[in-house]
Formats: structure tokens, C-alpha cells, sequence
């Protein structure tokens, strides 16, 4: 899940519809659960960002079962299944390797992963939603494990989708990584967001402001924010031992966005195509190490 710098007015939504909600997933009680399940909001972080390198350890191995979680949905999704089923299977993932779905009551959150379709930029509710083909799916998982949080997420297409399509989800996750390369020790955070904006605009698209990357590790959402466009007033500097994420949304639209009357879901404003992808990384003294690749 993103950091929410601002908020903008409630409008309809566009191509897509809510569904129906299955019945909430039950966690074993012999998973511990994070802070914040049951409550309104979590605790406040205080502990900053940068980690030893024992808790980089166990955010790794938390950050590896996020990982091959995502790739185990993503590989499973096809036409004609329901957005509840790949929650169905990332829960089941999680639980069996004695992780908990960090989004599962997260701030009231109902589902174990986002599921995000289209126009929709993120924060998607799984439900009875058919996958159809063409479609752009974006699945968002974080597991909590040993007290640390591993957050991903990553973009398919469904079937046989259009050349544009196939074009923005490839240049997404090329962005992604360009934002990751830039995260070295020494710089402000304001550089990752500006190599991401710069190669987005050479294909005139859209790049979400308010909706940005963050620290994670013994919090889901630290207080730290990474932009994903050209913002200079984000000067935190970069230390080694940092853990965050890097997760730009591009759009074949502008940057503007709804919100469904969930209170979740944020589309496009102009309902134009979106993808995102997101890893967790950690900085070392020789640059960024990708947490979330799957191994």
C-alpha cells in the first residue's frame, strides 16, 4: 500500500464497478497478527528507517515469501477467474508459510491483497470481479513474518492484450528500476522520483503524485516518503541501512485521480489505462539490493 500525501473530492467511478465481497479470510491464531488489526490506525513509527542488519534478515526473508506470493498469483491469473480468487490464493500462500497478509485489516482493509484492473491505480477490493481478456492487472501483497513487513506489487496483462497496453506495463516496471538505480547512498529521495518522471514523459504519460513509496520494515508505512516524480521538497538524504519501496503508478492520462466511495479504490480521473510495479530495497554502501526479487 501507497502513502497518501493528499486527498481529493469523491467522484463516480468510471468503466469499472464494485462486486460483491466474499466472507472475511480467517489468519490462524498461531500467526502473530500486526499491531493494527482491530484498530482504527497503527501505532506510530518511531524508530526511523534504517535498519541492522539482523532485522534486514528477517524483512528479507519476509520480503521473499511477498515475492514468490506475487508470482504465484500473477502466473495463476487467466480470463474468467474473480479478483477474489487470487486473494483467495495469496491468503492461503501467506497463512501456509506462517505469514500473515499485511492489507488484512489494515485501517479496515477487508481483503489479504489489492487487486487493481484498468483505470484503476491502486488499492483495488478483491471481490466477484471477472478478469477479462485485455485486462491489466495489478497485484499488490505484503507479508508480515517475525515482525517485519515485505511489500510488492506487479502488473499483467490478461490474454492477448493491445500494443499500448503491452507498452505501459514494459515501461512501468522499466521506470520502477530506473527510480531503483538512482537510490544510492548520499542523495536526496527527491532523485528517485525524478528519474522516474523524466523517462515516463518521454512517452506522454501520466505520473501519480499522490500516491507515493515508503518506508517499511518493522512498520507497514513508516512516516518516510518516496516520491515518483520530479519533487525536490522531498530531501530526506539516503543512508545506508535504509528500507523502502519504489512503486510508480504511470498512466496513459494525466495525473489526476478519483476515489470510490469505499474509500479505497482510486482510479484515474480521466479513466485512462494505469500500471504499477513496487519493490522493497535495501541501501547498502554499493547501492540498492532488491528485496522482492523473487529467488
Amino acid at each position: 500500500m501507497k502513502n497518501k500525501i493528499s486527498a481529493m473530492p469523491v467522484n463516480a467511478q468510471g468503466h469499472l464497478v464494485p462486486g460483491k465481497l466474499s466472507p472475511k479470510r480467517e489468519v490462524p491464531t498461531r500467526i502473530k497478527k500486526p499491531e493494527y488489526v482491530g484498530k482504527p490506525a497503527p501505532a506510530p513509527h518511531t524508530t526511523g528507517d534504517r535498519y541492522d542488519q539482523a532485522t534486514v534478515g528477517k524483512i528479507r526473508v519476509a520480503s521473499q515469501l511477498a515475492a514468490r506470493a506475487l508470482e504465484l498469483i500473477l502466473g495463476s491469473a487467466k480470463a474468467g477467474m474473480t479478483t477474489d480468487d487470487l486473494d483467495r490464493i495469496g491468503h492461503e500462500f501467506l497463512v501456509e508459510n506462517g505469514a500473515y497478509p499485511s492489507t488484512l485489516g489494515y485501517r479496515g482493509f477487508p481483503k489479504s491483497i489489492c487487486t487493481s484492473l484498468n483505470e484503476v491505480v491502486c488499492h483495488g477490493i478483491p471481490d466477484d470481479t471477472l478478469l477479462r481478456d485485455g485486462d491489466i492487472l495489478n497485484v499488490d501483497i505484503t507479508a508480515y513474518i517475525d515482525g517485519v513487513h515485505g511489500d510488492t506489487n506487479g502488473s499483467v496483462i490478461i490474454g492477448e492484450g493491445s500494443q499500448e497496453a503491452i507498452d505501459l506495463v514494459e515501461r512501468t516496471k522499466e521506470a520502477m528500476h530506473r527510480g531503483i538505480r538512482a537510490a544510492l547512498p548520499g542523495r536526496e529521495v527527491s532523485v528517485i522520483g525524478r528519474a522516474i518522471e523524466s523517462y515516463a514523459k518521454r512517452f506522454g504519460y501520466g505520473v501519480i503524485r499522490d500516491f507515493t513509496g515508503h518506508g517499511v520494515g518493522t512498520s507497514f508505512h513508516t512516516g518516510l516518503i518516496i516520491p515518483h516524480y520530479d519533487a525536490p521538497e522531498y530531501s530526506t538524504i539516503i543512508e545506508t541501512g535504509m528500507v523502502f519501496t519504489i512503486e510508480p503508478m504511470i498512466t496513459l492520462g494525466s495525473h489526476e485521480w478519483d476515489m470510490w466511495e469505499d474509500g479505497w479504490t482510486v482510479t484515474t480521473k480521466d479513466k485512462s489505462l494505469t500500471a504499477q510495479f513496487e519493490h522493497t530495497i535495501h541501501i547498502t554502501k554499493d547501492g540498492p539490493e532488491i528485496l522482492t526479487e523473487a529467488k
